[in-house]
């Protein structure tokens, strides 16, 4: 297992951002809005085609994949923004 984090920005709203372009397996992963509003979702994500985490929430969105082995890829998580230049702060654990 290794951990890994990152910010990701979202330069333009509707435009969704790949968070990473490793296939390793995510065990466990929590994303943030460390900016605005973001929406989390596969590369089709907007803001009406994703889960949305926003500052004022401050809990942020967190996904254990551990009892399936890490059965989804780092690279299908993606991010949109509310408008332009919203962060993704996401941390993740990998198999």
């Amino acid at each position: 297992m290794r951990f890994d984090s990152g910010i990701t920005d979202v330069p333009s709203a509707g435009t969704a951002v790949q968070i990473s372009n490793t296939s390793d397996k995510v065990l466990w992963i929590k994303f943030k809005a460390s900016v605005g509003t973001i929406y989390v979702g596969k590369s089709d994500v907007s803001s009406t085609n994703g889960y949305p985490v926003t500052t004022a929430a401050g809990l942020g969105l967190e996904l254990d994949f551990g009892e399936h082995d890490g059965s989804v890829l780092l690279s299908e998580f993606w991010v949109d923004g509310a408008t332009n230049g919203d962060d993704a702060a996401w941390a993740v654990i990998l198999l």
